[in-house]
């Protein structure tokens, strides 16, 4: 079978992490995963929402959007209408918990950190790139608050990264672009751990339910996808090394 991008089924589009491209956020990154690329900005703040007041917790928690422009054609941002979308919400909802999963909140100390994720150009697997970015932005703004001396440990005790799968022209396929995408019969996303942990599965039946042996095909090759990002998260991480 011959994928819209010519790509083997196993191959990630070509993937770039770019740390430090915001000059004046505590942890950047400019992810791209192809055609799509993600701003991914993390911001440190001295407050925590008022549940954690007097708890010794942090927390982290993240904000999504779509440029006007991003896709085929303008959609109006959101502000202008007054409220987020639910698919907004349930994507800025899916990188806070991610992050969290691999985040020692109370390491973190009483601050917060918030994750911006602004998609510049779209074409599939948003969300699973701003997750993937995301974890970026987040370590180097953890980073800056070691070296600043505000925190005595590295709050993330693991990596987290994203990558979508899906079943197109009936057989398993890794990283899917948008044409692969709105055409594909089954859409899962991966969010994994480099300690091989599962923080979250979406998978969904487009055209017909899948069957479990699809799902383990599809996580297989997750993994593989996954592998390669860790890597390139840490040699982002790395370029950012004084």
């Amino acid at each position: 079978m011959a994928r819209p991008s010519g790509r083997k089924n196993d191959t990630l589009r070509k993937v770039i992490l770019e740390p430090g491209c915001s000059l004046h956020a505590e942890g950047s990154c400019l992810a791209k995963f192809g055609n799509t690329h993600i701003l991914c900005t993390a911001s440190v703040d001295e407050r925590v929402p008022p549940f954690l007041r007097n708890t010794g917790k942090g927390w982290v928690t993240a904000e999504y959007g779509m440029l006007p422009r991003s896709t085929h054609t303008r959609t109006d941002r959101e502000a202008a209408r007054g409220k987020q979308g639910g698919r907004t919400l349930e994507i800025q909802r899916l990188i806070g918990r991610s992050l969290r999963a691999i985040t020692d909140l109370t390491a973190l100390g009483e601050r917060q950190i918030k994750i911006d994720c602004d998609v510049l150009q779209a074409d599939g697997g948003t969300r699973t790139a701003s997750v993937t970015g995301a974890w970026v932005a987040l370590r180097l703004a953890c980073d800056r608050l070691l070296l600043d001396g505000l925190i005595t440990k590295q709050p993330l005790i693991d990596q987290v990264a994203a990558i979508s799968c899906g079943v197109y022209n009936n057989e398993p396929v890794l990283d899917l672009d948008y044409e692969e995408d709105r055409q594909a019969e089954i859409d899962a996303n991966f969010i994994l751990s480099a300690e091989h942990g599962i923080v979250e599965i979406q998978a969904t039946g487009e055209d017909r339910p899948y069957t479990r042996e699809e799902l383990n095909i599809m996580l297989d090759l997750a993994d593989t996808g996954c592998l390669e990002l860790f890597s390139l998260q840490i040699s982002a991480i790395q370029k950012m090394l004084p």
